[in-house]
């Protein structure tokens, strides 16, 4: 695997590296000693399916409250998504800052989101899936969100969201009072 850090301190953009055959091919997600070499600390508890059947739909950014902040390892299974994350880190020198990247099934790539940053994607073809490993278990009550339109993140997004929840749409714009966690 090779783990390529982004501009936000402890996120990586990681991509395996397949052994290919006339078989097909062959590629580790996940080795613990080498997430351990990029100070991966935890271990992942809680695995999800995202299902998502059309092209333009957008989820996030959520983001759980502390004390059940979470690291979270995403790997798009079917199709292709814009994935996006957002430094929340209360202090960073990246506070508010993002960094998105294309995953897909064909490139293989994967998200590693650190604890203190949210989270979100647009779909960018219909069918596109998504595996979530996380370190913390879901606590419904401490989770949060940003709105993907908010003027103080400046997302550019290469498609504008034709399907998302109601919840999605109205998380509250960040104001001065938002310190992050």
């Amino acid at each position: 695997m090779k783990f390529s850090e982004t501009r936000l301190k402890g996120a990586y953009v990681i991509t395996p590296e397949p052994f290919v055959d006339d078989r097909g091919s062959f590629a580790r997600v996940f080795c613990k000693n080498e997430f351990s070499a990029i100070g991966h600390k935890g271990d992942f508890v809680q695995i999800n399916h995202s299902v998502n059947k059309l092209k333009g739909t957008f989820r996030g950014i959520h983001y759980q409250l502390p004390p059940f902040g979470e690291i979270k390892l995403i790997r798009c299974i079917s199709g292709k998504v814009y994935d996006i994350i957002v430094d929340i880190r209360k202090g960073s020198p990246t506070f508010l800052k993002s960094f998105a990247v294309e995953i897909s099934a064909d490139n293989m790539k994967m998200m590693y989101v650190p604890e203190g940053f949210a989270h979100g994607f647009i779909t960018l073809e219909d069918n596109s899936q998504l595996i979530y490993h996380h370190t913390t278990y879901y606590e419904p009550g401490h989770e949060a969100g940003l709105r993907y339109n908010d003027p103080a993140l400046q997302l550019e997004l290469p498609i504008g969201p034709s399907i998302m929840t109601e919840k999605d749409k109205n998380h509250p714009l960040i104001d001065n009072s938002f310190k992050g966690i």
